[in-house]
């Protein structure tokens, strides 16, 4: 029997990524004027910020050797962007299962890149922080800890005393996946996005797997 439960939080509890994505694409388009394809967002979701810039500029090849400043400028902008665009809303729901979870003698994890800043206000006025026993953000990781790195999950794990055998993750990206794979996490996929789907099958092979598609 599992003796933890670890949540992702954007696009697992919280619907966030359409305006994380929206706000990294205004603020590259300001620094460089190129509009970017938001999908590269959502394949790269879990990223940290300056590494997340620098890996989109790849990818769309805008620019293979972005500077560390150009990159953390545009970081900044996004969050700001992010901030005043902002209106997530719980994935559909998501209050519910936490709430049955209450009787679950299991601990509650939540285990996300953001930074804490970032997600302070939307996990209180969506969720609530005190549905969880441990809340990982990006702030508690080393620089170029994020997803795809298994840190984060090893980190919620050491804290709250749990083997990766003693714990189950629930993850809805690419990253996410393998980051719990690579901590030797098993995990559940959860998604409804086509794409998202192709490269989540991909990852299969890293552990036993459980996808499902939200309908």
């Amino acid at each position: 029997m599992k003796r933890g439960i670890i949540f992702d939080m954007d696009g697992v509890l919280i619907d966030a990524m359409p305006f994380h994505a929206e706000a990294m694409k205004l603020a590259i388009k300001e620094e460089t004027n190129y509009e970017i394809d938001k999908k590269i967002i959502y394949i790269l979701e879990g990223m940290p910020g300056s590494k997340l810039v620098k890996e989109i500029f790849k990818r769309e090849k805008i620019g293979e050797n972005i500077d560390d400043s150009i990159a953390k400028k545009i970081s900044k902008r996004k969050k700001e962007i992010f901030k005043e665009i902002q209106n997530a809303k719980p994935i559909q729901g998501a209050r519910e299962l936490l709430d049955d979870l209450r009787n679950c003698s299991c601990l509650k994890l939540l285990v996300t890149g953001s930074a804490k800043q970032e997600i302070q206000s939307i996990l209180n006025e969506n969720i609530g922080s005190d549905k969880f026993d441990l809340v990982i953000t990006g702030d508690d990781l080393e620089e170029g800890q994020g997803k795809p790195d298994p840190a984060p999950f090893q980190i919620a794990l050491q804290r709250m005393n749990l083997s990766p055998s003693d714990a189950i993750v629930v993850e809805n990206s690419p990253l996410g996946v393998e980051a719990a794979a690579r901590a030797g996490l098993s995990y559940i996929i959860i998604t409804e996005e086509k794409y998202l789907f192709r490269a989540l099958i991909l990852r299969q092979n890293l552990t036993k797997t459980k996808i499902r598609r939200r309908t």
